[in-house]
């Protein structure tokens, strides 16, 4: 089975460093032979920073607006285009605007769930920024701490233009959001060699958590079917999960009709929607202290009536 391909979210507010963090990263990147590519996202019509990405680095652009809202769509389809390609890792380089959550959320889509894996979000804070939020609306001190929530590795950038009494400081505040994630103070974004790499067993934050103000260890269950279900069976198996199952997406063939349809299931609530393309039959379930052998179980009893 082919390798997955390692995902890598750069994420911080407008002007924290990421461009730089990226140029950094890609040179070290190609210097140990491994194939990366690299996305960049816009919130204008041009870009800005694209001429930062070497011409033999596979660069995919999205413009005119936020990764993790109205161009959602348009990142699994430039996940398509990638993946064709014989890669080792993709870095997402976001708009100072996005909300890691979102991101994150398609790269766990079912379409991808045995082609690639999100390898750690990384979120650079510029702390003159930090240090003045208050001068900012209310929805992007949110952001900043959203952002901040969500990472594996938080690299404190620009600490040169604070003293060492105002980082520490900083560094307390950073660790009453979020107390799981690495740290790094940097300055022009400079990282030791491949710090950002090996944070995939760093304990993340639910995908809920802005609406559950707790820290939960997730996990992720992928089941692929090979047969049609029964609807009504499916139904029921649903209304019988757990409480610690919190997100299900995926794609699911009912018996008597032969379409696919798009699963999704959030709070508690069911949604389907039909689709008009052949996609894998993949299940992929979210939550906190999953029992896998229970859930396959179960499903194995859907797609086998045994």
């Amino acid at each position: 089975m082919k390798k997955k391909v390692k995902v890598y979210v750069l994420s911080g507010f407008l002007g924290s460093g990421k461009t730089t963090l990226l140029k950094q990263i890609i040179e070290s990147e190609k210097e140990a032979g491994r194939q990366i590519a690299v996305i960049m996202n816009e919130l204008g019509k041009i870009s800005i920073d694209s001429d930062q990405v070497p011409k033999d680095t596979p660069l995919s652009e999205l413009y005119d607006g936020c990764i993790c809202c109205t161009i959602q769509d348009k990142l699994e389809s430039t996940f398509q285009e990638l993946l064709l390609k014989d890669l080792d890792a993709i870095y997402i380089e976001t708009t100072g605007a996005a909300h890691p959550i979102e991101v994150i959320d398609t790269i766990h889509s079912p379409i991808f769930a045995n082609k690639i894996e999100l390898a750690s979000c990384i979120t650079l804070l510029d702390v003159f920024s930090w240090k003045n939020r208050n001068k900012f609306s209310i929805q992007i001190q949110q952001l900043l701490k959203e952002q901040l929530k969500h990472a594996d590795l938080i690299l404190i950038n620009k600490t040169d233009l604070l003293s060492e009494s105002e980082v520490s400081t900083i560094v307390f505040e950073i660790q009453q959001i979020n107390n799981n994630a690495k740290y790094i103070l940097t300055t022009f974004a400079k990282i030791p060699p491949n710090s950002w790499k090996g944070l995939e067993n760093v304990e993340r934050k639910s995908h809920q958590s802005l609406h559950v103000q707790k820290k939960l260890n997730l996990r992720t269950f992928v089941y692929q079917f090979t047969n049609e279900i029964d609807l009504d069976e499916f139904e029921s198996w649903v209304r019988n999960l757990p409480d610690n199952i919190y997100r299900i997406k995926g794609y699911v063939k009912f018996e008597h009709t032969s379409s696919i349809y798009l699963f999704q299931y959030s709070y508690g609530t069911p949604l389907y929607i039909k689709e008009i393309v052949k996609v894998p039959l993949n299940l992929v379930l979210i939550g906190e202290n999953l029992d896998i052998e229970k859930l396959t179980e179960g499903l194995n009893n859907l797609e086998y009536k045994k």
